[in-house]
């Protein structure tokens, strides 16, 4: 099974400063862990390219997508919120980000790889149609999953995000769109403080309270996703892959360990196996203690093969 991973040296350079998380050394720390351990070499490697404007589109408001290109700074940052900023090398790194998804895409559909990670940053899940937030400016899964509603023809595609923070921007996007559905874990209460009270038929949120363990965690995927999965026969797999709920991340209270995501990924790949000829894409969100991050990849990675 070839395992596509996509990347570039972009989205190493986006750096909203030394002290903020979402920081290079991020993609530093999973690299280092990939070539230590051997898993490297038994992944096929891709330059993630620049999305099209149009694809953007697609998912954001115009007027949105202007907006980002314009205040794209020279020199310093331009702050969007209070944790989310732009600096000289942002908007690359963000295109490359979702460009690295809409490839991932074309892989997996046209046979190139079974299955794709997306080793990227800025994440993407917490941008909403008109606004970046979150650490997020594009919503990379979301590009990927209307890429392959509009351009291969799909009719049905999954998003499955296990992030410790909702996927509020993934929300908005896909709400009642019956092409798509949502399915997400989360602590909550938590930031951005959305998702327990959505309505939308497409949207399966599973709000989980702080200190939930690996135990609540699959006990919330085997009752409340799984079924749904089966049930929509998803053709293609997205994974918003955050791994901020490990027990080690200092961002959140989830209790969560790496076999606990390894555990889960096996679960989506039985799903893709079943109803999607084993198309699965992932791509990075949250995940800052750099130790668990690294590990975490690894056994997301591992799974794919089936070594969990």
């Amino acid at each position: 099974m070839a395992l596509a991973y996509l990347s570039h040296p972009d989205c190493q350079l986006h750096d909203m400063g030394h002290h903020h998380p979402e920081r290079p050394a991020r993609l530093g720390a999973i690299n280092d862990r990939l070539l230590a351990t051997g898993l490297d070499m038994a992944l096929h490697h891709y330059n993630a390219p620049l999305v099209r404007r149009e694809l953007l589109e697609a998912v954001h408001d115009p007027a949105y997508v202007e907006r980002l290109f314009g205040i794209a700074p020279e020199e310093g940052l331009v702050w969007i919120d209070d944790d989310t900023a732009m600096a000289q090398h942002t908007l690359q790194a963000a295109l490359r980000a979702a460009g690295a998804a809409v490839l991932a895409v074309d892989l997996v559909m046209e046979g190139k790889a079974s299955k794709a990670f997306c080793g990227v940053r800025p994440p993407g899940h917490h941008a909403e149609k008109g606004s970046a937030m979150g650490f997020c400016f594009f919503n990379n899964i979301a590009v990927a999953a209307y890429h392959a509603l509009h351009s291969h023809g799909l009719q049905r595609v999954a998003i499955v995000d296990f992030d410790v923070h909702h996927g509020n921007g993934t929300e908005d996007i896909v709400a009642n769109d019956e092409r798509v559905l949502f399915c997400s874990t989360f602590q909550h209460p938590f930031y951005p403080h959305t998702g327990h009270a959505c309505t939308a038929g497409n949207v399966v949120n599973v709000p989980l309270p702080a200190g939930t363990d690996g135990a609540g965690f699959r006990q919330a995927v085997e009752q409340s996703w799984l079924p749904r999965l089966e049930a929509f026969a998803p053709q293609l797999v997205l994974v918003s892959a955050g791994f901020d709920g490990h027990q080690a991340d200092y961002m959140a209270q989830l209790n969560l360990v790496d076999d606990d995501y390894a555990w889960v990924t096996r679960r989506l790949c039985e799903q893709a196996d079943r109803s999607a000829d084993g198309r699965l894409v992932s791509s990075l969100e949250g995940g800052y203690e750099l130790h668990s991050l690294a590990r975490s990849v690894e056994a997301h990675l591992k799974a794919f093969f089936g070594e969990a």
